[in-house]
């Protein structure tokens, strides 16, 4: 059985290692990508970073019913890089996982370290007829 540690832990790795790279960039592979646990962490970083890079309010992934995916930033009107359907599951499953969210719906601050400093990112979880909704807010900078 292989060791994945803390989900946690591992996004924030991810983030450390992803810091100089382009998130938007990254975040359009990520479907592609083998392993799609990692993928779904990969995913979180990604967007964690352009959110702080980018001065975004949230930015919102949600699934329906039907297989669609769609991923919004608030501070602009304009679709993000979806991750597919697979990974962005798993997006959803790996935050319940690091929040401890055991409802399918919730709101809940996470710290999350960023090289030598960290930020607080807000976590909503909503369940709609339809799908799943995951919205991060970022703080103001």
């Amino acid at each position: 059985m292989k060791d994945k540690g803390s989900l946690h832990s591992k996004v924030q790795e991810l983030c450390d290692c992803f810091a100089a790279t382009d998130p938007l960039r990254e975040m359009s592979v990520v479907k592609d990508d083998a392993d799609k646990q990692e993928a779904a962490l990969k995913w979180l970083a990604l967007a964690a970073l352009h959110g702080v890079n980018n001065n975004a309010e949230k930015i919102s992934i949600v699934t329906t019913d039907q297989g669609k995916v769609k991923v919004t930033a608030k501070y602009r009107k304009t679709d993000l890089p979806s991750p597919g359907l697979e990974i962005a599951e798993k997006i959803i499953e790996a935050v319940k996982n690091i929040t401890h969210m055991e409802e399918s719906a919730g709101k809940i601050l996470l710290a999350l370290g960023l090289r030598d400093s960290s930020i607080d990112l807000g976590i909503e979880m909503k369940t709609k007829a339809g799908g799943k909704k995951l919205t991060i807010t970022f703080p103001e900078c």
